[in-house]
């Protein structure tokens, strides 16, 4: 237990409900503030993808002993199943009982608030945060940004408000933070595979459906009603695009040529489509992430990614398991505490971000290309085999806690490896044989 202080977490996200529970088991006074109503009192959708739990979340959530309650309402996927036009085909994520678990984002974070209710949290809704003193961690909350504003006083503010953050955008103001946002040219758009009429699933739930398409896609995870939430990803603009897509005909026709085996099982599809609203992808990167010992930015308010690999979520799961980390280590040294939390995740919030914009380009378009499959199924060989001397890249991301920032490097090497493996003669019929084994051992010695 450290020494008990006054801490206002703003933002009342995945991200912030975690870190409410991790700081009142430390001893401390916990204020949640949220300028949105109580998630739990208001219907939830229109702008969401699910969720990908995988070991760094569960790792955060096991250490203060609510792995089990998320559980739940998670459903694993061992799997992914690519929908091709004429076929349907399907990968392994991981090793024999590995699997990421679909999780609805408004069903996750309703159950984090009431855990961190229960574990003590005070949470303060409909509280519109505009400006924090930096110096001696006082928020500046009121109706509006030029309206009068009510001062509160704490002794330590985290900023877990998301990537447009509040809190990051006062610390942006002092000389030499760096900052940088970067749009995709595409957005999302969500839609709707309801349960059939006995409530099982109109597809695989146990897979993670891709319609990988080149320059767009479609994706669906399972949810706990029969339900799968989809994801329309396109580019905002360009022949096969959110701007190209007017009318209700216009939506059938695109998704009866491109998405054929989707158009029966989405019944609502041109209705979702205008209903909802179409969403921006953004990376956003900035450095320091802290000041002094009075504040900290912690999530996507100081790291956010594009969706790609699903780990935003776990991304900043794994910021509160490094922060804990520091806390135990330095105890009531909080300038220490911060400078090193920034210091360790820093260079892997960078190596996600880059993961994840690359695995845009893996999903919708290398997943539904023969090399890439041959190169998955020899690597899957070879791993089985040598799993001391090889992980895949997607292992190391998705099924490890080691660095972002090392499985970035290790899987660029392996890349290197794989690809002089592919050029090998006859490889199409040699692949599962002595010698293309023999061959990636003799290119690992060389190394």
């Amino acid at each position: 237990m450290q020494t008990s202080l006054k801490i206002a977490v703003v933002g009342s996200g995945l991200v912030g409900s975690l870190l409410a529970i991790y700081l009142k088991k430390a001893g401390h006074t916990v204020h949640v503030y949220d300028r949105s109503p109580d998630i739990r009192k208001i219907n939830f959708s229109g702008r969401s993808i699910n969720l990908a739990m995988s070991n760094r979340g569960w790792k955060a959530l096991d250490a203060v002993g609510v792995g089990d309650a998320v559980r739940e309402i998670a459903i694993p996927m061992d799997k992914r199943a690519i929908h091709l036009v004429d076929k349907l085909n399907f990968q392994n994520y991981g090793q024999e009982g590995e699997s990421i678990y679909s999780i609805s984002r408004g069903t996750l974070n309703r159950k984090m608030i009431d855990l961190a209710e229960n574990a003590g949290a005070e949470f303060h809704f409909e509280q519109k945060v505009w400006d924090v003193t930096l110096n001696d961690a006082t928020l500046h909350i009121g109706e509006s940004e030029r309206g009068e504003w009510e001062e509160r006083k704490f002794d330590m503010v985290f900023g877990a408000d998301g990537a447009f953050s509040r809190i990051r955008h006062r610390m942006q103001r002092q000389s030499m933070f760096n900052y940088s946002q970067e749009f995709l040219n595409m957005g999302y758009k969500e839609l709707n595979i309801p349960a059939n009429p006995d409530g099982t699933h109109k597809l695989d739930k146990n897979s993670f459906h891709i319609w990988p398409r080149g320059e767009y896609m479609l994706i669906a995870l399972p949810n706990l009603d029969g339900s799968f939430t989809c994801t329309l990803f396109m580019p905002f603009e360009g022949e096969n695009s959110f701007e190209s897509l007017t009318d209700r005909k216009m939506v059938e026709n695109f998704f009866e040529k491109n998405f054929p085996d989707s158009i029966e099982v989405i019944p609502e599809l041109a209705n979702d489509f205008f209903k909802n609203p179409t969403s921006t992808l953004v990376t956003m990167k900035c450095f320091p992430w802290t000041f002094e010992n009075k504040i900290a930015l912690i999530g996507d308010a100081c790291h956010a990614i594009v969706p790609f690999y699903g780990q935003g979520m776990n991304a900043g799961f794994e910021d509160i398991t490094v922060l804990s980390e520091m806390i135990e280590k330095y105890q009531d040294d909080w300038k220490k505490i911060f400078s090193e939390y920034q210091i360790s995740r820093k260079p892997n919030a960078d190596a996600i971000a880059e993961l994840s914009y690359r695995n845009f380009v893996e999903m919708s378009t290398k997943t539904a290309d023969e090399k890439f499959l041959l190169q998955k199924k020899i690597e899957k060989v070879f791993s089985d085999k040598h799993p001391d001397k090889w992980i895949p890249l997607y292992s190391r991301v998705t099924f490890s806690d080691r660095p972002y920032a090392e499985a970035l490097a290790i899987g660029d090497y392996q890349n290197g490896i794989m690809e002089e493996v592919l050029r090998m003669q006859n490889i199409e019929n040699i692949w599962n044989t002595p010698e293309v084994e023999n061959k990636i051992l003799a290119l690992l010695e060389k190394a």
